[in-house]
């Protein structure tokens, strides 16, 4: 199957309220869009109402899609704040000039490692890159020791993923930088002859959990939230951790940013540090989300193998080059 990036979300982006209608300059509001999940978004946005008094607007979308509308709209854009899932639509705005910098007290909530080198977005939550597979057909001594080896032509026809994804985008660009563009490309086309494409992260497990598929390449929460309601989803899949510093175990960034056209940057600025703050990280502890917290201190859910032990390779996510991946996925024919 074979899938296309999304189009500008444009006027489509649909706008979930916290108040009735948008918020206007004397009210002391704020718009954010939220490419994040709508569930996370929304606990964030009514746990800072509640906390500040400060009204918020969530607009619901993809990364990709906002970062380029974003992009579009300019100085002329109606957010005042963005979030993502993965670090290169932050990039990609953070390139076009579009952000204010963060506040000092905001960045010194969060380690140098969750935020961008020039100070102009931050991170709020991460997400670990497994490979899950099916317990009745893979035992553990069967599983891939890299991420590399799914290149291998014994495992043609065996795993999956969800290519036209801006999260496996995201581990393809770290992927890039780790090995380079050679590498990355090659990589590519053997994927392209060996793996199942399904859409979205969640469809891949389904399948893996159905033995459709003997595995396939997501991001760890899919698999923890599933488990936290009724599990059908999951009760045949378990999750492996390339760890080793292998691409495998890249841990993607979600971003933050205040955008520098925003009409009420202390509004602004005060949700992202909140966000990046306890009560903002206690949210990814205490709620159904399953993303990893990353602010100073803050702890994640018990569930979750610990970040520390998750053996990530270093990867500079203000550097993760999103244009650069779709045109080596493109030509390797998988978007």
């Amino acid at each position: 199957m074979r899938y296309t990036l999304s189009a500008l979300v444009g006027a489509t982006a649909l706008a979930i309220g916290l108040v009735a209608g948008p918020a206007r300059a004397g009210e002391a509001g704020i718009i954010v869009y939220n490419a994040q999940h709508e569930s996370l978004g929304k606990a964030w946005a009514e746990g800072f109402t509640k906390e500040t008094g400060i009204k918020v607007t969530l607009r619901n979308g993809g990364d990709s899609d906002f970062s380029n509308q974003i992009v579009a709209e300019g100085a002329a854009s109606p957010a005042d704040v963005f979030l993502t899932e993965n670090s290169p639509a932050m990039v990609l705005v953070e390139n076009a000039g579009l952000f204010a910098p963060v506040e000092a007290d905001t960045l010194a909530q969060v380690p140098q490692d969750y935020q961008a080198a020039s100070g102009k977005w931050v991170g709020v939550a991460a997400r670990s890159t497994v490979f899950a597979y099916n317990t009745t057909k893979l035992k553990t001594e069967q599983l891939p020791k890299s991420v590399l080896d799914l290149a291998d032509p014994s495992w043609k026809g065996r795993w999956a993923a969800s290519p036209s994804g801006a999260d496996f985008q995201a581990i393809v660009s770290a992927l890039l930088q780790l090995k380079g563009e050679a590498a990355t490309a090659d990589w590519l086309k053997a994927m392209k002859e060996n793996f199942t494409a399904y859409k979205g992260n969640s469809t891949v497990m389904k399948a893996v959990n159905a033995g459709e598929i003997e595995g396939g390449v997501i991001y760890h929460y899919y698999y923890f939230g599933d488990q936290a309601k009724t599990g059908e989803n999951s009760k045949n899949v378990a999750l492996h951790y390339f760890k080793n510093q292998d691409p495998g175990a890249f841990v993607s960034v979600s971003g933050g940013g205040v955008l520098a056209s925003s009409k009420h940057q202390k509004e602004a600025q005060a949700f992202l540090k909140w966000v990046t703050g306890k009560g903002g990280q206690a949210v990814l502890k205490n709620g159904n989300s399953f993303e990893y917290a990353v602010g100073k201190g803050a702890e994640s859910n018990p569930k979750l193998v610990p970040l520390a032990d998750l053996q990530a390779p270093k990867v500079d996510a203000t550097t993760l080059n999103s244009k650069k991946v779709t045109d080596l996925m493109t030509a390797a024919g998988l978007l």
